[in-house]
């Protein structure tokens, strides 16, 4: 039987030992880092022994592709994409960038479609707040909910002509995060009804994506003592407030923000109501810690994982991809420079 889990692998083939204990601990799915990426020969192989360790031709494969600092797949194999804060300061209007934005998820589609990756984490619907820690920064598409809500669909849109799933980030909202949660557990202490006017106001507005991944961050107006990912009462406001019906996976579980060991922050984020827990790092000790704690996919969780591969379009909508390069470029040329800001690396985005 399938496991509530998604697991990241070391290199840019399989072990023998990870095959062995992917065929064990039969994880719903797989994530895809910069680590395991050479060229697209290289990913077919490796998307193809992930699915095949687990005897599931439709198993989920994942990967950061929004651009910018947080880009797994690049040239010389790839085109850069600049990132989500790109769109809106090329055109300075919200319904020309709109247009850009589901242009550029389209073609990254096509990208990862081509690869056989099923999924993208992306979009970022995190709204930034003055003084807020860089490292939602330039990722998010503008600085106001409406305008992030008006970008962030249209990414989704893109994504999902292009027959790739995408993941709403960072449920119930990253953007007023002092500190980066990959080294500390961000604290915030905004009232409910600010927080429900602006931070949440992007998920509530996507709450017919089919995933989302939460945020490692503590809101105390929720829950004062345990961060969104491993909170009851965070998970029910997204399930209820936020009205979020598809499948809740929580960010990556060796990330610092959380705290105690990896089977305990797995078996907390799994009572919390997580659908699905993610270890991305790739390593084979401690996704065997994750493993001890991890239970069976099954029940409500198990029907929204099936209702979210449903999602996947069996024909992608129509695409020129020279022309709709070429349109790209054109509009972005010299607005953007995926180098600037701290880089989010391997860490889960």
């Amino acid at each position: 039987m399938t496991s509530a889990a998604i697991y990241g692998c070391s290199g840019h083939r399989l072990t023998a030992e990870e095959r062995a204990f992917y065929a064990e601990a039969r994880p719903w799915g797989f994530i895809l880092f910069r680590r395991n990426v050479d060229s697209p020969e290289q990913v077919k192989a490796l998307v193809s022994e992930l699915r095949d360790s687990v005897g599931r031709d439709d198993a989920p494969v994942l990967i950061d592709q929004e651009g910018g600092r947080v880009q797994r797949l690049g040239p010389p194999h790839w085109p850069k994409y600049p990132p989500g804060a790109a769109y809106l300061k090329a055109t300075n209007d919200p319904a020309a960038a709109r247009e850009l934005v589901r242009l550029g998820a389209r073609l990254i589609a096509h990208d990862l479609r081509d690869l056989g990756i099923t999924v993208d984490c992306v979009p970022v619907l995190d709204v930034p707040v003055p003084g807020a820690h860089d490292i939602i920064g330039d990722r998010a598409y503008a600085q106001d909910p409406a305008t992030v809500t008006q970008l962030g669909r249209a990414a989704a849109e893109g994504l999902l002509a292009g027959g790739v799933l995408p993941i709403i980030k960072h449920i119930p909202g990253h953007g007023r995060a002092f500190s980066d949660s990959h080294h500390d557990l961000p604290v915030v202490e905004t009232a409910i009804e600010e927080l429900d006017a602006w931070d949440f106001a992007p998920f509530k507005a996507l709450s017919d994506m089919p995933m989302a991944m939460t945020a490692h961050v503590v809101f105390t107006a929720v829950d004062a003592k345990r961060p969104a990912t491993t909170s009851k009462k965070a998970i029910r406001l997204m399930r209820e407030r936020l009205g979020f019906s598809g499948l809740i996976l929580s960010d990556d579980l060796s990330m610092q923000a959380l705290s105690g060991t990896l089977p305990e922050r797995a078996e907390q984020s799994l009572k919390a109501g997580c659908d699905v827990i993610l270890h991305c790092n790739g390593d084979l000790k401690e996704m065997a810690e994750v493993a001890k704690a991890t239970k069976k996919l099954k029940g409500e969780a198990k029907r929204r994982a099936e209702a979210a591969l449903n999602r996947i379009v069996r024909t992608p909508e129509p695409l020129d991809v020279a022309e709709g390069r070429a349109r790209l470029e054109a509009a972005l040329t010299g607005r953007f420079d995926a180098a600037k800001g701290p880089d989010v690396g391997e860490a889960q985005g």
